[in-house]
């Protein structure tokens, strides 16, 4: 990650850029990207920007956030609701967003079964009661597949000169780098993950207090869903404030819907080319050894439409034609086109899909498109 340190001579303060909660969220985003986690919960996630920013992962299916303080997740919660335009472009997964007001230290059987479990310089907000059971509550009872905790090193703040004693009046407690060491390495021991340690912000060449954040990277040891938990816990304690489901493709009625639009686009493009021809080959002139050169229509049929990707287009009965009023387009030839076809994945698929909501033949193998107001031009 390319973060540099500066250092404001003026006030003699330390900026980092890009600032440090960003360069947090950036890892976290990079962990996501590499692991491909379905299942995410970000606890301590007061303004929810961690939150924001991961539920654009294409990964994540369920994306939780867990904060003591419900006023904090009210004021931005907002944000993680669906746009005009996930309903308008569904996405191919499912997500769900769900916000949840409860302690770390308390058990909820809402938070089993995650993937990965962020703690953001969470625990250093914690009264000692509270510390003693996160590890419990979160490496026992929870159980993740990784968990990652960020949190001060004391070490740097020597670097800080506006920080007395710790850097936010709520921190209850700041470890330097043995001491966040040593408590993890027990807390991955007694639970069986493995830990890794690193950080953010490094400090100048010539100090050495470690980064300005440590970060302890834990990976559970084994595999699938894990030893049963040390307590049975069925009552939930949190409170939900928020959920959302975003329109998926995965869901009938908004694959429905995205197939009703691309084949009605589809089959308005073929039938505007397709007159296109017509009206060309209606106007070139016809000559004879006795007349003066005449118009005269050719047939309405689809010789010199070159211009589809029709892949069968040389199938007979599988092309459009002009029949009275009516355009009628094959589904063959509309499933051809890239889009539809991934959509829908079968001619038989399409076919289900667009009954009762797109015009079709007697027979349903083709969409009919009207195509009166063509001959009136054609007319005139």
């Amino acid at each position: 990650m390319d973060a540099k340190m500066q250092k404001d001579e003026l006030t003699r303060t330390i900026k980092f850029m890009p600032p440090l909660y960003k360069q947090r969220y950036l890892f976290v985003k990079q962990l996501v990207s590499k692991h491909k986690p379905k299942k995410v919960a970000d606890l301590g996630c007061a303004e929810c920007r961690l939150l924001w920013m991961l539920k654009f992962c294409s990964c994540i299916e369920v994306l939780v956030g867990l904060d003591i303080s419900e006023d904090v997740m009210k004021e931005k919660m907002h944000t993680l609701s669906p746009l005009p335009g996930d309903y308008l472009q569904p996405s191919e997964r499912r997500l769900t967003v769900i916000l949840y007001q409860g302690s770390v230290a308390h058990k909820d059987p809402c938070m089993l079964g995650f993937d990965m479990i962020t703690c953001i310089e969470v625990i250093e907000h914690l009264e000692a009661e509270e510390l003693d059971k996160f590890p419990e509550v979160v490496f026992g009872f929870m159980s993740p597949a990784m968990v990652v905790i960020t949190t001060p090193n004391s070490e740097f703040n020597c670097l800080l000169p506006t920080v007395t004693l710790f850097r936010h009046p709520d921190h209850k407690f700041e470890w330097n780098r043995a001491q966040f060491k040593n408590w993890a390495q027990d807390v991955a021991a007694r639970y069986d993950y493995t830990v890794e340690f690193t950080g953010l912000g490094a400090p100048p060449p010539e100090k050495d207090v470690g980064t300005c954040t440590q970060i302890g990277v834990f990976v559970r040891k084994y595999q699938n869903d894990g030893p049963a938990h040390f307590e049975k816990c069925n009552e939930h304690v949190y409170k939900t404030l928020f959920k959302a489901e975003y329109p998926s493709l995965k869901d009938e009625k908004y694959l429905r819907t995205a197939v009703v639009n691309e084949v009605i686009w589809t089959a308005q493009i073929i039938a505007r080319r397709l007159w296109d021809h017509v009206k060309t080959e209606y106007k070139k002139p016809c000559y004879d050894s006795e007349t003066e050169p005449k118009f005269q229509p050719s047939h309405h049929s689809l010789k010199y439409f070159k211009h589809l990707p029709l892949t069968e287009a040389n199938n007979k009965g599988l092309q459009p034609f002009i029949n009275g009023n009516s355009v009628y387009i094959p589904l063959a030839n509309i499933f051809s086109f890239p889009k539809v076809n991934k959509l829908c994945g079968t001619v038989e698929t399409l076919s289900d899909l667009i009954t009762g909501k797109v015009t079709l033949s007697h027979d349903g193998s083709a969409v009919l498109i009207d195509a009166e107001y063509e001959n009136e031009e054609m007319e005139n």
